[in-house]
């Protein structure tokens, strides 16, 4: 089977000890030098119905990627998972880049 990258983005990750929920993967780190996978990154949790924004993002090493299936990812999470605060990117800001 085949699968691209683009992909990963409509999988649903899953912690196998809990049977928790992450979320769809948001990102990845890429290591560039070497060209491998470091890490897939989920969106955290909406607070809220996501008005008040949402909590950080889930780092998942690719060490604690157990399966990649078809249309899911099943991974092995601790508890003391490492977090990482979104960077907001202000509207100005960004319009200010494009001209």
């Amino acid at each position: 089977m085949i699968s691209y990258f683009s992909e990963l983005r409509y999988k649903e990750v899953i912690d196998v000890h809990t049977g928790r929920r992450l979320g769809y993967v948001c990102d990845a780190e890429l290591d560039e030098t070497e060209g491998r996978l470091i890490s897939l990154i989920t969106p955290g949790k909406a607070k809220f119905f996501g008005l008040f924004g949402r909590e950080d993002d889930y780092i998942l090493p690719w060490k604690c990627i157990v399966r990649i299936g078809g249309d899911i990812i099943l991974v092995e999470t601790a508890d003391d998972q490492p977090r990482r605060r979104r960077k907001k990117e202000k509207i100005f800001d960004k319009m200010a880049k494009n001209y």
